[in-house]
């Protein structure tokens, strides 16, 4: 779709403005049967009507809404506020694809493209009509197939990568050690040492890139469990003035997993936390229970969400698209791992992490299928 293309419904209001004006009542009942999220302002951007999608959008009744300005609903959406003054302006249609929108605090992030008419009704000068199609869940699946599609691909570069890297490894710390046997002067043996002790880290690294060898071991287990004993781990690590606060759906049921691959998944997601929000700042593990859940292009009746929040700086925008692959880090003497072998063990499980970042407010969430063998294709 274009930058100026309509979204869904959008025909529908291009078709009203070019057709004969109906009544106010008669427009209300068109409006009412889209199935988009519309919203009729007056010259003043005061509300003269919603549909019940935009009711649920915007979390507001019809009754509350009507009179109101519509900055009151928007809030701290001023994207979308530029954008109605926008087609106000040049008198025209005007679109614009994924603007960011968040009905108030602690709601979910939503994606929406909008689309504004200038529709003048009987009597009425300078209106326009505001739709909104939520095309959330449309780019949540496209971002998880790519994160999918990331992982198999780093998957395979890194395994070839890191057997190419071992092997010489072991011939050089072997050298060393003959080097060392050599010498006569203790004092060059500090030398060797440092080459033993290099190549002794390069392949720990390199042995983190591979993974573990062996496949998952499942069995069943308390999720809560799991996550508070992490968040011990993760409490006796992280300074004082970093609080570390839970939040579980106590409806979640158990789930058949390798233990230590989860907890190895959420410590290091823990641990990045810890390093974004520095000396003071707040982290919440979250867990809860999505039915009819996604994964990628695949659909499950019920998936685990296990989160990590915090409220540090955010992801840095350079690295949103590659955060996940090995190496690739933002912290001065990071290697790069932590995210890329967590993606690694809860991908094992069928599952997946995706992230959503800001300034002060980053959650990582880790998506595990209940039942991998109970899941459908996506339409």
């Amino acid at each position: 779709m274009s930058r100026h293309a309509l979204p869904q419904g959008g025909v529908v209001v291009a078709n009203l403005r070019n057709s004969i004006q109906p009544t106010p009542p008669e427009l209300c009942g068109v409006l009412d049967a889209i199935a988009t999220s519309v919203i009729w302002l007056d010259e003043n951007g005061a509300v003269l009507h919603l549909n019940e999608p935009a009711e649920d959008l915007f979390g507001v009744s019809r009754g509350n809404a009507m009179g109101r300005s519509i900055r009151d609903l928007l809030k701290a959406n001023v994207e979308l506020d530029g954008v109605i003054a926008r087609a106000r302006a040049v008198g025209a249609q005007y679109s614009q694809r994924e603007l960011p929108f968040e009905a108030g605090p602690g709601a979910a992030h939503r994606d929406l493209d909008v689309t504004v008419t200038p529709f003048d009704s009987p009597g009425q000068v300078g209106g326009v009509i505001v739709e909104l199609a939520d095309v959330t869940q449309h780019q949540r699946i496209l971002r998880e197939n790519a994160l999918l599609t990331q992982l198999g691909g780093s998957r395979a570069m890194v395994r070839q990568l890191a057997h190419e890297i071992k092997n010489p490894l072991g011939g050089l710390r072997g050298a060393a050690q003959l080097l060392e046997r050599q010498l006569r002067d203790p004092a060059l043996h500090e030398y060797t040492t440092v080459i033993i002790s290099e190549a002794d880290r390069l392949a720990a690294l390199v042995d983190a890139l591979l993974g573990p060898g062996q496949p998952p071991r499942k069995e069943p287990v308390n999720i809560h469990e799991l996550v508070q004993h992490v968040g011990h781990l993760l409490a006796a690590e992280a300074p004082t003035g970093v609080a570390i606060e839970r939040d579980y759906d106590p409806s979640l049921p158990r789930l058949r997993l390798d233990r230590n691959h989860v907890i190895q998944a959420l410590l290091n997601l823990g641990r990045n936390a810890i390093q974004a929000v520095g000396s003071h700042g707040r982290i919440v593990l979250r867990t809860r229970a999505l039915t009819n859940a996604s994964i990628g292009s695949r659909r499950y009746r019920v998936v685990a969400s296990i989160q990590v929040e915090d409220d540090g700086p955010g992801v840095p925008t350079e690295l949103k698209d590659t955060v996940f692959y090995p190496l690739v880090t933002g912290r001065q003497g990071g290697t790069g791992l932590g995210l890329a072998v967590a993606q690694d063990l809860v991908g094992r499980h069928d599952g997946l992490i995706e992230f959503d970042s800001r300034p002060g407010r980053t959650i990582f969430t880790i998506l595990l299928p209940l039942d991998s063998h109970e899941s459908s294709e996506n339409t």
